[in-house]
């Protein structure tokens, strides 16, 4: 199936203006077909589509060929991608001006004649047989930051109990054994900061110690933090953990606006302290970094403190939520966090550091956003069964979507809610209209479902300024493909080869 996608029209009029910034469009992106260079195919049998091919402006009568679950692209002109569009029109029939080197080029990369495709459709099926946790230990919190989308803090803190978190990973634990996988995966998450219930989190990793040990499984642990630990917390961290994620925005001016203490102080030089400390013991760990509609304009130049002041695996930005306290935010889903991400992604290039955003990730193909959808088992401070990061409490706004399970009688194990579970793995993006004719669909795989609830209210999903950025973002980084492929086309192998 060809789609010839208009991009930009689903959210706003007009094509974008000026090409990715980490691609010189004059010299490095050619168009891989412009003129007939061979013998037209008119009156011979058609080529038969065996991809969903979207044709995707560029500006200057220039188009991105590109047939997403193939991971092939090419950059033609408005010729050649009306050519492409009629094949799929008229299918019995090579529409004029098709010839031998474009049908060559469109063979090459699975486009024609290569078979049925393979979309990355994959849906859970079954009882819930899950070998990784997240524990949400508690919604305590030392920061009060001004966007939380939890909101921690305002309300009457809740903590897990190590008899839950037992419960949790005996369970499974036993999954993983059964599944035959090689590792216990525990991860500590939640709506306010794991380090607060440090008993818990310390006696809970010994205990996924044990179990991983008797059961010949490699044990997996990692934290999510504010990064504000003191020394002796930082030290187990490193000696036990096999990764962190740490929340910080960049610049101390820009962080400490944003990420207060619980007495109102900046906490920028705590984190900073934890990032140093981290580096000089070679810890691996990332940075997530928040971007509010104020701070657009710093984003590079923050994006270049971390690089240059510290070493993370990666760098993780995203606009801030408008959830919790942040719902009164500014939006920062805008054309502006588009380029200054752009500018931001230009300076982490120079360092060669990985910086990246949720929903843009060309390097992947499937058909769900994150594993909301796909059995995610998380345990909440009462230790009921939620599927997201975001509905951490069963008194949330749509924790009747994502709670799926709680304990279970006998005390070993979970009784799941058969509906909640159908209803959440359906969640997949061929499942939504709105995302049918979008060339990003299956590497955005929908889109986070918890975001979609609380702009939308829950009625029928019908795109959003997130997926206005992630179009751009992933057209970005097909424009990458094809420029560091040789500047003509982009193909890799896939499940189709």
């Amino acid at each position: 199936m060809a789609c010839f996608y208009r991009y930009g029209e689903q959210t706003r009029k007009g094509d974008r203006k000026g090409m990715c910034h980490t691609i010189n469009a004059d010299t490095h992106l050619m168009s891989a077909v412009s003129t007939s260079g061979g013998t037209e195919v008119a009156g011979r049998p058609a080529p038969r589509l065996s991809a969903e091919i979207f044709s995707i402006p560029l500006g200057d009568s220039r188009y991105v060929v590109c047939a997403p679950a193939r991971r092939s692209a090419f950059v033609a002109n408005a010729r050649v991608a009306h050519i492409v569009a009629q094949l799929e029109e008229n299918p019995e029939e090579a529409p004029a001006g098709l010839d031998d080197s474009l049908v060559e080029l469109l063979r090459a990369l699975e486009m024609v004649d290569a078979g049925p495709e393979t979309t990355p459709s994959t849906t859970c099926q079954g009882p819930p047989e899950p070998a990784s946790i997240s524990l949400f230990l508690t919604t305590a919190c030392n920061l009060r930051c001004t966007y939380c989308y939890a909101s921690a803090g305002n309300a009457a803190a809740k903590f897990m109990t190590m008899e839950t978190a037992r419960r949790g990973i005996d369970f499974v634990a036993a999954n993983a054994a059964r599944r035959r996988m090689p590792s216990l995966d525990v991860n500590y998450h939640g709506g306010g900061e794991p380090a607060m219930n440090w008993p818990v989190l310390t006696g809970s990793f010994e205990h996924a110690k044990r179990r991983a040990a008797e059961l010949n499984l490699e044990p997996r642990c990692s934290l999510a933090t504010n990064g504000v630990l003191s020394d002796e917390r930082i030290d187990w961290i490193v000696a036990h953990l096999k990764g962190a994620s740490v929340s910080c925005d960049g610049l101390p001016a820009v962080h400490d606006r944003c990420r207060l203490t619980v007495s109102g102080t900046g906490s920028s030089q705590r984190v900073v302290h934890t990032l140093r400390r981290f580096d000089a013991a070679q810890f691996n760990y990332g940075v997530r970094l928040t971007v509010t509609a104020e701070h657009i304009r710093t984003l590079a130049d923050s994006v270049e403190f971390l690089c240059s002041e510290f070493r993370p695996a990666s760098i993780q930005v995203e606009p801030v939520y408008t959830m919790g306290r942040g719902a009164t935010q500014a939006s920062a889903e805008s054309d502006q966090f588009i380029e200054a991400y752009r500018a931001a992604a230009v300076r982490a290039q120079a360092h060669g550091r990985r910086m990246h955003f949720s929903g843009a990730r060309l390097g992947s193909l499937t058909n769900h956003f994150c594993s909301a959808s796909r059995d995610n088992f998380c345990l909440s401070a009462d230790g009921n069964v939620t599927s997201c990061f975001e509905a951490f409490s069963e008194d949330g706004a749509h924790a009747s979507v994502f709670f799926y399970g709680r304990p279970d009688s006998a005390g070993n194990g979970y009784v799941f809610d058969e509906t909640v579970l159908g209803n959440l793995r359906r969640q997949a993006v061929e499942n939504r209209e709105y995302c049918r004719g979008c060339f990003a669909k299956w590497s955005c795989g929908g889109d986070c479902y918890y975001k979609w609830l609380a702009g939308s209210g829950g009625g029928e999903f019908n795109g959003s300024a997130r997926c206005h950025i992630i179009r751009e973002l992933t057209r970005d980084q097909i424009l990458e493909k094809i420029a560091s492929s040789g500047g003509l086309f982009w193909h890799e192998p896939s499940a189709n080869s």
